[in-house]
């Protein structure tokens, strides 16, 4: 194959192992100068297009953007491992991201994992394992996410002190009333005995068992506003 300008396109693609696009790629990004047209209009390649786009084509495979491909073709030896080297760095940050982000994908087979910490997701866990709803699992997940994302070192504090809570079943009864008190209505008086009980509960905890941010009656404070009517008059009975 001599330089003359015998090829089409695709020949000339082909010879280079790339494709069509691609040649009209580095046409249009100025990459590769467009070579004359024949007598029927048609662009006529020669050997050094194929060689100019095989060596960007082997660029490219090897993560080069587009934008630095010019720059890596006209580079002295020097340069060009300078430039090679800082490509190398973006491509490792890149793969990084990407490792995460596969992390994070494999962790939504987990479920609660994936928006929460280790320690919150066991302690919604241990809710289910309670026999607690679904749907108040769901509203305190919601709850955690936020907290974690505002207040992430309160948070950590917050669900120290509910997975300690946890190991007394006092506290587990009262989370179960709690949410069986989801649907009803805000006037019923076994409210306020649920109410007086969860603040009697608080009252006897020695100093030591109370995080280090004060925590109010039981779920209250966390989802009192989640659309429950019952739920805000505990926490307003527990708080009197």
């Amino acid at each position: 194959m001599s330089g003359r300008h015998l090829l089409t396109i695709g020949q000339v693609a082909s010879y280079a192992g790339a494709s069509i696009k691609a040649v009209r790629v580095y046409h249009d990004r100025g990459l590769l100068p467009e070579p004359p047209r024949d007598a029927s209009g048609y662009r006529r390649y020669g050997a050094d297009h194929a060689v100019q786009l095989v060596k960007m084509r082997t660029l490219v495979e090897a993560g080069v953007p587009l934008a630095r491909i010019r720059e890596l073709l006209d580079a002295g030896p020097g340069e060009f491992a300078a430039a090679i080297g800082d490509i190398d760095t973006a491509l490792q940050e890149r793969a990084e991201r990407i490792r995460v982000a596969r992390q994070r994908i494999a962790q939504l087979h987990s479920g609660d994992r994936l928006f929460v910490s280790a320690e919150v997701a066991a302690y919604l866990d241990r809710l289910r394992a309670l026999g607690v709803s679904e749907r108040t699992v769901l509203l305190e997940r919601e709850l955690w996410i936020l907290l974690q994302s505002v207040a992430p070192a309160q948070a950590a504090a917050w669900v120290a002190d509910k997975l300690a809570a946890m190991e007394d079943p006092e506290f587990q009864q009262l989370y179960r009333e709690y949410d069986t008190a989801y649907d009803w209505s805000p006037d019923d008086p076994w409210l306020a005995s649920l109410a007086a009980r969860t603040r009697d509960w608080f009252a006897a905890r020695k100093p030591e068992d109370k995080p280090s941010t004060e925590t109010t009656a039981l779920l209250a404070t966390a989802t009192a506003e989640a659309a429950s009517p019952a739920w805000t008059r505990i926490a307003e009975l527990a708080a009197q």
